[in-house]
């Protein structure tokens, strides 16, 4: 098991320092809710997912997974590298840094579907699915001394991932939200060990993450464990992932948020939302589905047919989780400081009724699952 600081500048709660540096003249106004009490929410939301039943390709790679396990054995949540580094991606060598990837761009299908109803075998008997995964992480540059305010981990014996996004709000008054995110993956970790082999219970993981974790801050939080019946997860804010089946994007999880730029957040204790806040999902997947999970600096700044084509493109090259984690993360860096290419997060600001263009430069934390299959013995 390994737990990453990913780590991520301001992104959730207002967006000054974005507007300084990306040249759009925008006057986000800094919502006092970093610090609020609603206990309105429903409890933990659930949603059942179709998926559409289609052959499986046949370009499928069995790779590397991610870094030191040695994470575990040490109850600290610092993470194993170095603050300086620029990219940082996990996989089954010891922790090493690499540069930005090519510039990639190419326009593929996005297809959400979802119901109330599972089929009732997604997975064949006679196969036991595998989550091969790898992760590529690269900090605000503002943000690189720190680490940033992501985190992320691995856990690939018991076919875990999960990834936090610390409220850049909490800098306002000298709280760095990374440490909240790392503990609190690093918690998330520690629960999962708990959990029955094969029956990971995600709201359950951060449910007991988030009553331990006592950093103060805030942070998103996504989990995603693959069960014999399938994925099984739960977001919570405006981190999440999607599922990539032949070429289209079979579903995406929803974005949680009391209002634009003001996501839904844990906060050590019960002054944030709660994890029953989190919508619950249980998504039947197939081998060759490639799932990808990331922070806002990874959905803010790349729609899902974006993703989706960097992740055929990947897969048509034989590229493994690792590598196709770098391509994504570096595409979405590239529309982060593009100041003339719509994205989603400026569709959302002009939804909003803001005089708004470009990206958002954040921290981006991308973790990529290939699913395989192999027979039992």
């Amino acid at each position: 098991m390994a737990v990453s600081g990913s780590k991520a500048i301001f992104g959730d709660v207002y967006a000054d320092e974005l507007v300084a540096s990306c040249g759009n003249g925008l006057d986000f106004l800094k919502p006092s809710g970093v610090y609020f009490a609603d206990r309105s929410h429903s409890s933990c939301q659930k949603a059942s997912v179709i998926l559409r039943k289609q052959e499986q390709p046949n370009n499928r790679f069995l790779c590397g997974y991610y870094i030191c396990d040695a994470m575990l054995r040490n109850t600290k949540y610092n993470p194993p590298f170095g603050p300086r580094m620029k990219g940082i991606h996990t996989s089954s060598l010891p922790c090493s840094s690499a540069g930005a990837a090519h510039e990639l761009s190419f326009d593929s299908c996005s297809k959400d579907e979802q119901t109330a109803d599972l089929p009732e075998q997604a997975i064949p008997g006679e196969k036991t699915l595998k989550l091969l995964s790898a992760s590529y992480y690269m900090p605000h540059p503002a943000k690189e001394e720190t680490g940033g305010e992501d985190a992320h981990f691995i856990c690939a014996n018991e076919q875990a991932i999960g990834v936090a996004d610390g409220v850049g709000g909490w800098a306002e008054v000298g709280i760095n939200a990374g440490e909240f995110a790392r503990e609190l993956m690093s918690n998330s970790v520690a629960a999962i060990q708990d959990e029955p082999k094969g029956f990971i219970d995600p709201a359950r993981v951060l449910e007991k993450a988030h009553s331990s974790t006592k950093s103060q801050g805030s942070s998103t939080a996504c989990i995603i464990a693959l069960t014999e019946e399938g994925i099984h997860a739960i977001n919570l804010g405006d981190s999440g992932f999607i599922v990539v089946r032949d070429g289209c994007t079979v579903f995406h999880s929803p974005v949680q948020q009391h209002g634009f730029n003001f996501t839904y957040q844990l906060e050590s204790g019960d002054n944030g939302d709660l994890p029953s806040s989190g919508q619950v999902f249980r998504i039947p997947v197939l081998p060759g589905d490639v799932i990808v999970a990331g922070t806002d600096g990874l959905f803010d700044n790349l729609y899902n047919n974006e993703v989706t084509a960097v992740v055929v493109h990947a897969l048509r090259a034989g590229f493994s989780p690792e590598l196709m984690a770098k391509q994504i993360a570096a595409l979405a860096r590239e529309r982060a400081v593009n100041r003339n290419r719509q994205t989603p997060f400026a569709k959302a600001a002009q939804d909003a009724g803001f005089r708004y263009y470009g990206g958002k430069l954040d921290d981006i934390t991308v973790v990529v699952s290939y699913i395989t299959s192999s027979a039992n013995v």
